[in-house]
């Protein structure tokens, strides 16, 4: 257990304190948790790929945690009204589809691409438009609708990539 993935153990940690602050209408606090989980996010990818601690149990639980926590923010922001349904399972189907396909790919001993440049961006996306819908501003609902429409052209991308290098193996 490494620096890298202690710091993706504690996402999963920080999953069930962002859900209980905010359907506990702490939303600034829950949003703040969020955003904690997003650094983490950010340093435990950087340090692991910096100090050469790049690990198969990070390079599965980091996207496993990432998508986690997505789905619990889009479950928590529809139950609260917030995320209009269509975008939730939009969002929902996706983020199921990468979790089911990036276990599969693991246990059939298949290679994996590392996330492409326009995946973090709809992350980065996807963070945006979230602090919007927790500050109540309108326009985050398109700029969510935005980063959906990017993941899966990153998606599609991903696919490709991973296609194209099982099939050169």
């Amino acid at each position: 257990m490494n620096v890298p993935n202690m710091l993706t153990m504690s996402r999963f940690v920080l999953i069930p304190l962002f859900l209980i602050l905010y359907l506990n209408d702490q939303s600034i606090a829950a949003l703040c948790v969020l955003l904690v989980a997003g650094l983490t996010d950010i340093l435990d990818g950087y340090i692991a790929r910096r100090s050469g601690q790049v690990t198969l149990t990070g390079s599965m639980l980091d996207p496993l945690a990432d998508k986690l926590t997505m789905l619990s923010v889009i479950l928590a922001l529809l139950i609260k009204n917030v995320l209009p349904l269509a975008a939730f399972i939009v969002m929902a189907f996706r983020e199921l589809v990468m979790i089911i396909a990036s276990a599969i790919f693991h246990f059939r001993g298949l290679k994996t691409v590392p996330a492409n440049l326009l995946g973090k961006a709809t992350t980065v996306i996807y963070y945006a438009a979230i602090t919007l819908l927790f500050l109540e501003q309108s326009i985050g609902v398109d700029v969510l609708w935005f980063g959906i429409a990017l993941s899966f052209l990153a998606s599609i991308i991903y696919f490709m990539k991973f296609r194209n290098l099982n099939r050169a193996s």
